[in-house]
């Protein structure tokens, strides 16, 4: 395989291991939205309790769990059409 081949191979897995990483965390974050204090702390702990952020990664149209889920599936896929691109070439 040549040496430009090798450099887009890489650069399509780094593309392809950060929509992963960043659609798995905001997966992870759409669902930990109002986590529950524990049942002995909580009429304590009502004024520390979760507040929800104002910023929006996305439109409301996609919640950000769903847009976490097709950013990874994404990442996957790519990787996988990556390796058997290679794998073909190679």
């Amino acid at each position: 395989m040549s040496r430009p081949a090798r450099q887009r191979a890489a650069a399509l897995y780094a593309i392809s291991a950060t929509c992963a990483a960043v659609g798995a965390l905001l997966w992870v974050r759409g669902h930990d939205r109002a986590p529950q204090p524990p049942r002995s702390y909580g009429p304590y702990l009502a004024a520390d309790g979760y507040t929800p952020s104002t910023w929006k990664v996305w439109s409301s149209a996609v919640p950000q769990d769903r847009l976490g889920v097709y950013l990874l599936v994404f990442g996957v896929l790519l990787a996988m059409g990556t390796r058997l691109v290679r794998a073909r070439r190679g």
